[in-house]
């Protein structure tokens, strides 16, 4: 199949998908995609973005051999296949190894190395890890303090497995840096090293080390998994607490990857490069520029740790592409957006056949700017790590309907449907009319590891197949092609009327300063709500709030949706994945907006917020004295979220040092 053009292409294809042989795991179709040219490359590294054309190649023939190897490490360490593995590594060659070779004999468990310790500590818990896989000490890495932290905490826990990233330095430069490194150890750890600094019931081991003494030639667990087996644990983007852990069958990411390569057909195979820049905790990164490459023999090339972010790559990228002939790179619009800052100029790039875009919805500005400047064509899709990745794209043969997130793979069944006001399914939704958007298919996820969090993610159509309920609106027009209308636990609501915060970014993405853009919604006791944008602003340009204001006038037809203020910021908080962090802005205005109300009411007061696990954002306040405790109790309570209020008080035996006792209050 050469690719798909329009919907018709898409069920042909699933009359074919009758009669498919399908691999029975991850492992067996990597070494399928292997079969096709063992001598082909298959995965390169560079480790940074000022020596990109100094790098290392696996042939499919190696990666195989490097997997299996992998794999046959972590069965003597006795993982089997209901174990957990889990791992918190940048992106490295080491990355893919683990990852594979951890689903061939168990389930692997991906952790953000972003996250703090503690964070990175209850996850591990929460997953029942036996085998932990991270870096080991480096100079100018924090990787190895936040997990030495936290390893008394996590009783599960009996092999640790050290990445060394001086492996991947230059012969030249290696000698130098192995001396530095020891240094660093020293530091942190003493005279007696790692061991001193590890739980005893914890056996550390050297990632090199150890699979150099395996075997690559076979696996050794004679048990091989099936598509029904777990074989991976990823933690979705949460906006309160920790994430979700979801879990996943082979079965999900064997028919996800299958179905994604029909779709794109011949754009991703032998003799194809693609570009991976996305973190490898991310399901984008693990199976478009993954699993998807693999299976279909294509070539890999992981650019830096720290992929896109890492210094210099945005800035080198075409020179990147120009230099390996990437064929095909996958990101978020963020990244597009500072893309646009780094001319292509005379660069050769005319292998790239286009981008593919997801993780959130592009702006429809940014995506023409882009095209229009580079001559790229972008693909903008949709997935979710509880649909396994993929779930919707443009068509790479067929019309690319700007705005749009295209159709749906072939093998997974998408659409638009009403529920009602406790979530129940009333009736499929007609053409263009905006509903809920539920999948169902074999790329649809086993469920959350904690069974409270399954509660009302699933809806019964009456047809006996279980879709999954993915929380976005959307519609579908009259030839399959879906739009995103936008995601239901981000509408802002401002007097019963909803407000799409897209409406309000597009508008300002069309600002010839604007970089990017957020809108949020903020706490308002009359309205319930109020729009605020913030705004990050291109490199060397400059605009006044008043100026964004007074350029929206125009541009935004509907006056509830004009923000009640627009906030310039240096810096955009991001996810690992450079998607913009709205729960922090939604927090910062929370907190802002709580601390005027009670201002207005005549408490001075200093307001927190924090994220409780089961009730969402919780607020925390200061009053100065008890009088207070009363009249700031009746302003909080007029918003909808738990509340406690603390009265500082003056020790006498500490001078005029406050202390405090806490009163909580419970929001009705």
């Amino acid at each position: 199949m050469k690719g798909v053009a329009t919907l018709d292409d898409v069920l042909a294809i699933e009359t074919q998908a009758q009669r498919a042989d399908l691999p029975s795991s991850t492992f067996e179709m990597i070494c399928r995609g292997a079969a096709i040219n063992p001598s082909a490359p298959a995965l390169t590294f560079f480790a940074t973005a000022d020596d990109y054309a100094n790098s290392d190649c696996w042939t499919y023939g190696e990666l195989v051999r490097e997997i299996t190897r992998t794999a046959n490490l972590l069965s003597r360490l006795g993982v089997h296949r209901d174990m957990v593995v889990a791992y918190v590594l940048p992106n490295l060659p080491e990355t893919h190894f683990v990852i594979w070779g951890g689903e061939a004999v168990g389930i692997v468990c991906a952790i953000n190395p972003l996250l703090e310790g503690e964070a990175i500590g209850e996850l591990l818990n929460a997953s029942g890890a036996r085998v932990l896989v991270t870096l080991a000490p480096f100079p100018g890495t924090d990787l190895w303090q936040k997990v030495q932290a936290v390893l008394h905490k996590i009783p599960a826990l009996r092999d640790l497995v050290l990445v060394d990233l001086a492996d991947r330095i230059s012969s030249q430069k290696r000698p130098a840096v192995r001396t530095l490194q020891s240094a660093e150890c020293a530091k942190l750890q003493g005279a007696n090293g790692i061991q001193n600094a590890v739980p005893l019931r914890i056996r550390i081991h050297d990632f090199g080390d150890a699979i150099a003494g395996e075997s690559g030639a076979i696996l050794s667990d004679s048990r091989r998994p099936s598509l029904d087996d777990l074989s991976s644990f990823f933690c979705t983007g949460g906006t309160t607490g920790l994430p979700k852990i979801a879990m996943r069958r082979h079965g999900n990411e064997v028919a996800n990857a299958w179905n994604a390569g029909q779709f794109l057909g011949e754009s991703i195979g032998p003799g194809k490069t693609m570009f991976c820049g996305l973190p490898l905790f991310h399901v984008n990164a693990v199976t478009v520029t993954g699993l998807l490459a693999f299976s279909r023999g294509a070539h890999v090339v992981v650019g830096t740790p720290q992929g896109y972010r890492g210094e210099g790559v945005v800035k080198r990228f075409w020179e990147i592409v120009e230099h390996y002939r990437i064929n095909f790179f996958s990101g978020v619009p963020t990244l597009f957006g500072a893309l646009l800052d780094s001319p292509v100029d005379e660069r050769d790039i005319s292998s790239l056949e286009y981008g593919l875009c997801g993780a959130a919805p592009m702006p429809v500005e940014l995506l023409r700017t882009f095209q229009q400047r580079t001559g790229v064509r972008i693909l903008e899709g949709y997935g979710l790590t509880e649909g396994t990745c993929v779930s919707s794209v443009n068509p790479p043969l067929g019309e690319r309907r700007v705005g749009s997130i295209g159709l749906r793979l072939p093998g997974q069944a998408m659409k638009a449907v009403l529920v009602d006001e406790t979530g129940r399914y009333v009736r499929d939704c007609v053409v263009d009319e905006v509903g809920q958007l539920v999948i169902s298919g074999p790329n649809v996820f086993a469920g959350y590891a904690r069974p409270e969090h399954n509660r009302g993610i699933w809806l019964e159509l009456g047809d006996g197949a279980r879709w999954l309920n993915t929380g976005d609106l959307g519609r579908c027009d009259a030839d399959g092609y879906f739009w995103l209308t936008g995601r239901k636990k981000e509408l802002i609501i401002r007097g019963g009327h909803n407000i799409d915060p897209a409406a309000i970014e597009e508008a300002l993405h069309r600002h010839p300063a604007v970089q990017i853009a957020a809108a949020v919604g903020r706490p308002d006791i009359h309205a319930g709500e109020l729009p605020v944008a913030y705004v990050q602003l291109k490199t060397g340009v400059s605009a006044s709030e008043a100026e964004l204001a007074e350029f929206l006038r125009d541009e935004i037809s509907e006056r509830a949706s004009l923000p009640k203020g627009i906030r310039v910021v240096d810096v955009m908080p991001l996810t690992g994945v450079g998607k913009i962090f709205k729960p922090a802005l939604k927090r910062k205005e929370t907190a802002d907006a709580l601390q005027f109300a009670l201002a207005e009411a005549g408490v001075e007061a200093t307001v927190a917020i924090s994220e409780d696990l089961s009730r969402g954002l919780a607020v925390h306040a200061e009053v100065p004295n008890a009088e207070l405790e009363g009249l700031a109790s009746s302003v909080l309570g007029r918003f909808p979220f738990t509340f406690s209020i603390t009265v500082a008080t003056t020790s006498q035996g500490n001078g005029n040092r406050p202390t405090a006792t806490e009163t909580p209050r419970v929001s009705t």
